[in-house]
């Protein structure tokens, strides 16, 4: 049984995807994995201590322990919130149906 594992980091941005492969000793965390692949260094807006990540797709926390081959990812802020980007869908919608009426006599 070896010492190490293998795990990748992953920070996706618009124009490109970040991939770090790191070896880290058994045991070690998501943040562990975080702060080794110098990602935070290099993009400034990834917020280790506050921030969110998951583990192939799945969110977790930054003391979750890794296992050999996992995928950490640090995932970026949405721009809008997807519920209220719906309900202004929702809303321009409604109100397109009701200005092509005439009102009632």
């Amino acid at each position: 049984m070896s010492d190490t594992i293998s795990v990748e980091v992953v920070y996706a941005l618009p124009e490109k995807q970040e991939i770090v492969a790191l070896r880290l000793p058994v045991g070690s965390t998501l943040i562990d994995a975080v702060h080794a692949s110098g990602l935070p260094e290099k993009y400034p807006q990834i917020d280790p201590d506050g921030g969110k990540f998951g583990i192939f797709s799945k969110l977790a926390k930054p003391d979750a322990v890794l296992r050999d081959r996992d995928r950490v990812e640090i995932y970026r802020p949405l721009l809008a919130d997807p519920k209220a980007v719906r309900a202004a869908r929702a809303e321009k919608i409604a109100q397109k149906k009701t200005a092509g009426k005439e009102p009632a006599a």
